[in-house]
């Protein structure tokens, strides 16, 4: 997995949005597994989730 998180196409999240432009999630998507990080601290802590977490997730915070 590590080598698979070096060469991640980080995007910003459609789900993200804040009155301040910078303030926003990224995500970058693989087969198995959704990265998730901090556009203002890239090099921070970093989550990971299963695309079925993911996908619950996002109907959770959409309610």
């Amino acid at each position: 997995m590590i080598g698979e998180a070096t060469e991640l196409l980080w995007f910003k999240s459609s789900y993200s949005d804040s009155s301040n432009g910078n303030d926003c999630v990224e995500i970058a998507t693989t087969p198995h597994t959704i990265h998730i990080r901090d556009s203002k601290n890239t090099q921070g802590p970093r989550l990971t989730l299963a695309p079925t977490a993911w996908t619950d997730f996002v109907a959770y915070a959409a309610e």
